[in-house]
Formats: structure tokens, sequence, C-alpha cells
């Protein structure tokens, strides 16, 4: 029989051919606190139930690791909708959707003849625990894909079927799980003994479903949502389902109809309202000289600020935006992060005591040169940007640390106004499939970053970790302390992105970390009809990104 060597941590084992990875992590485990969830070959992630055909490096992945947290969910998922499927009655189910991630957990709606209480709850979960101490396989299937559509009909998932309707490839990787089948985008587990971690609770008009986080999987994460955030998602998924776009099939029917400009017009027209909306309310509240706009990175704080200064101006306001970004230190003075890297999140990295300064002498009426900061050089220039504040206007402040009052502890706490603004996703791929958040802004965030900052897809990403490290506390923390929560999500930007994220996503190189990473946002995105940007208006928050609007960002 053939034998290879697979090299684990610089150590070379000997296996059969046609051994499974599954076998090989067995045997690996001890090594490792947590379950081993996939295996990384060579630079390409593989699930565990594959058989080993070459000599390669294996890497093990977990649930510490960002592919194998995913994968548990996307597993988890799969078996709460068997185990729902089977205490409810499959006739009696007419869709369970996963709508969003809410803190460490996932909120999901479910609609059909039963009520959705507590008491059903505790038998789905303990149909979950059944099945997980069964340890019963998740077999993947390679069906035609018009097999694939007339199966998922045939279930009354017309989410997936309808996706798959715009499939270029001719087959579908299909999970089964115990008769009942579904598709998933990205890899599963082998098995049901995998998913141990979870719980369910009823939750506003829906249920939530408990998962563990990355720093712990061997419980299910901290709880602490905000309030506000939720009630934004929320509505904004209302506001999807009211527009016939609810997942990216129904998005696609809608391009392919050749009905995308009006989609476009119509969202942008919402958000303009919900701006105006705000400044109307800022324009009510005479004391407010500092509106105080924070949110995670690409969020377009930027082009917000200036279109909230629009509507203000038509409220009769004076507006002046300000962007703490021109207040970064110096790339030499710039903290470091624990592995040596520049951390650009943390408060340290802003010259607080200048923009104090700077913003107190404005409010004293004095004349001050405002900086920018060129990040290309990484150092903060004075072009002869001079500003003096009239006893009416108001400086209108954007940075992520806006809603920490560390950064402005000169400026009294009643005259602020604080915006939360973030990318929060409500499209999914299907019922089943949601998008996170996070992939939305990085998608913008690798095309900003090439466009603006001279950085590849590449850096990017692997700036990402540390990017999300530094919002999970400088940012959310804070969040609930605004007085207003902005979604800045586009539902057509992904399909809108899609040209100009591919040549640099396929540019980086298979050999590096970051290709896994690439892959999948490629593949997340072969999902969408493209879209041109003709018709995107030139305030589009989108042009934060891609160019072609008319601020200067």
């Amino acid at each position: 029989m053939k034998r290879y060597t697979v090299t684990i941590d610089g150590t070379a084992y000997d296996y059969p051919a046609g051994v499974t990875y599954a076998q090989i992590a067995r045997d690996m485990q001890s090594r490792y606190p947590d379950d081993i969830l996939l295996v990384n070959r060579d630079g390409k992630l593989r699930e565990l139930y594959r058989h080993l055909d070459r000599d390669c490096h294996l890497t093990m992945i977990t649930a510490r690791d960002k592919p194998g947290i995913q994968s548990y969910e996307r597993s988890a998922v799969f078996l709460l909708l068997k185990a729902f499927y089977d205490t409810a009655g499959a006739e009696n189910v007419d869709r369970v959707i996963v709508e969003f991630s809410l803190s460490s957990a996932l909120f999901l709606r479910a609609t059909g003849n039963f009520n959705l209480d507590a008491a059903l709850l505790e038998r789905v979960e303990a149909r979950m625990r059944e099945l997980a101490a069964a340890d019963l396989p998740i077999e993947k299937k390679v069906l035609p894909t018009d097999d694939a559509i007339e199966l998922f009909h045939s279930q009354r998932f017309e989410d997936k079927a309808r996706l798959f309707r715009y499939r270029i490839d001719s087959h579908v990787n299909v999970y089964t799980l115990d008769g009942f089948s579904d598709y998933f985008y990205g890899y599963m587990l082998p098995s049901t003994g995998y998913v141990k971690v979870f719980s369910l609770e009823v939750y506003e008009d829906g249920f939530l479903l408990h998962l563990p986080s990355m720093k712990d999987p061997s419980k299910v994460g901290t709880f602490n949502p905000s309030r506000k955030v939720f009630q934004t998602l929320r509505d904004d998924t209302a506001h999807a389902a009211a527009l016939g776009i609810s997942n990216v099939g129904e998005l696609n029917d809608l391009i392919a109809r050749g009905q995308s400009e009006g989609l476009i017009l119509t969202h942008e027209a919402l958000m303009e309202k919900r701006i105006g909306d705000i400044a109307q309310t800022i324009a009510a509240r005479h004391d407010v000289r500092f509106v105080m706009i924070a949110g995670p990175s690409s969020s377009g704080k930027t082009t917000f600020s200036h279109r909230l200064c629009t509507q203000l101006r038509a409220c009769g306001i004076h507006p002046h935006p300000v962007a703490t970004d021109n207040y970064f230190v110096n790339r030499d003075k710039t903290p470091r992060d624990e592995n040596g890297n520049y951390d650009f999140e943390g408060l340290g990295a802003m010259d607080v005591e200048q923009l104090n300064q700077d913003m107190t002498r404005l409010l004293a009426g004095e004349t001050v040169e405002i900086p920018s900061y060129n990040f290309k050089k990484g150092c903060r220039e004075y072009n002869g940007d001079y500003l003096t504040l009239g006893p009416q206007d108001i400086l209108v402040i954007e940075g992520i640390h806006c809603l920490n009052d560390a950064l402005s502890y000169t400026l009294p706490p009643e005259s602020k106004f604080k915006i939360y603004i973030s990318c929060l996703t409500v499209l999914n791929v299907d019922d089943h499939n949601r998008i996170p958040s996070t992939d939305a802004r990085l998608l913008r965030r690798i095309e900003r970053d090439a466009r603006t900052r001279g950085h590849n897809a590449q850096a990017t990403i692997r700036m990402w970790p540390s990017v999300r490290r530094g919002e999970e506390n400088n940012i959310f923390p804070y969040q609930d302390s605004a007085d207003v929560v902005f979604n800045s999500s586009l539902i057509f930007e992904t399909a809108l992105l899609q040209a100009y994220l591919e040549p640099l996503l396929f540019a980086i190189p298979r050999d590096s970390d970051e290709y896994v990473e690439a892959k999948r946002l490629l593949k997340f995105m072969n999902y969408f009809l493209p879209l041109p940007d003709d018709v995107v208006p030139k305030s589009s928050i989108v042009r934060e990104f891609i160019g072609g609007g008319c601020y200067n960002v």
C-alpha cells in the first residue's frame, strides 16, 4: 500500500494512502486543548472526512481559529434545523431564518403552525443534544445543480433554489444529516458529536442560538447585546423584506430583470431620509455643539459626516466636519500590540492632547489650523486648512473613539450628540447562511486601502484581526451610549464591489497565510451577479471605498 509523509509542526509522520484527516486529527488531539475541526493542507482547508492522497504539511484547525469557529457555527445551525424540523414537524414549518449575529449568539426567526415559546425550544434543544450524543455523520454529496434545485424545491427551501439558478458551476455540495438535507456556504464538521456547546433561548419575536467564542470554545460566550443595535438590525431587516430583497437570490433576480437602478435609488433615498431625521433631532437640541460620530472600521464614517453636515445646513445649522484620523500620532510614535505590529486602533494612536487643545481653542473663538494625516508617509501635515467657529456653529467630529469620553475629555458632556455608525448587514446568502457584517466591512476596507493607502489586499487581511481586536476593546463597549444608531450597509454593495475586489484578492499568493481568507471571500462574492457603478450617486457611502464621490475622502 502506498504511504505518504505528513509533516505536522515540523515533525514528519508516515501514514497509509486513504487514511482520513479525521484519523490523523485523532492521533494529534492530545496536543490540543480544543477539538480539531478542520485541517489546513498546504494552504488549503480540508474537511476531516477527506482522505490523504499526497505528501503534505498539515496544520490543525480548532474553534480558536477563524475557519474553525465558522465551521462550528454552520454545523450548529445544521443541527438546530434538523432538530427543529423533527420537533415541530416538517409539515408545520414554513421557514427558519438565521437573521444576524447578536453578541455571542445568532438571532433566528421561525414561522409556521406552532407556538415559538420556551417549551418548544426546550424540546428542540433536547433533540439537538440527542443528535449530538449519537455522533451522526454529516455527509457531503455533490449533486448536479439542477438536481439540487429540485431537491430544495421539494423541501420548500425556495431561497436556495432561487440562489442556484444563478450558479455557473454545474454541481452543488449538499450536506445531509439523518435524512435532512441543506446547503451551507463553507466547510462543515464531520459529525454531530463535534457540536457540544450551545443553548437556545426565546428572545423578542424570535430566538437565540448561543454559541462558543474563539476565546474559549469550551462554553457559550458571554451574551451582552446592544439593544440599540438589535433594534436597528430588526428594523432594517423588515425594510429589506418590504423591498422584496432578503437574500442574494432575490437580489440577483432584480439585477437580472434590469431593475437594479430603481433599487439603488430607493435604498439611497431611504438612507438620505434617515440622515435628515438625525439632523432634525440635532437641530431641536439647542445645547448641542459637538456631534460625535463613531463606529468600527470601514463603516463610512467620513462620508456620513459630510452628508449629515449637508442635512444640518438644510436645518439652518453651520456644521464643520473634523476627522479624528487627522490626529493620529506620527508613525514612529504609534504604539505596537502584543505581536509587535502597529496598533492603529487603540486610543494611544491618537494625539488626544492636541485634539482637545484644538477643539477648546475653536470653542473660544480662536482660529486653528486643522491637520491632515498622510497615511502613505505616516505623518501629520499642515496644509493651511484654517478653521474659525462662530457662536452658532457646530463641530461634527468623526472617528472610532468618538463615543469614548476619554477622547474629548475637555468638552462638556451635555453638549455632545453621539452617533454610532456601523455596516450592519441584513442581506443573507439564503435563509440559513448569513453574511457577517465583519465580512462586508472587510471587503470595503480592502478596496479603500488599495485605492487610498497603498496597501494590497494581503496586507489588509493580515491586519484585520488586529483591527477587530481594537474594535472589541475601543468601540463596541460604548455603542449603547449613542443617542442614535445608524446602519450604513447598502443592500447592493457586494454586487457592486465584486469587480473591484476580485483582481485584488486573486493577486494574493497561494502560499501565503492570507490565501485561505482570500479564497473564502472570492467564493462568497461568486454568489452575486455583478452590478455596475454608473447609477450610484456621488454622495453614496460606497463611494468612500470605490472612489468617484463628491466628497474629499
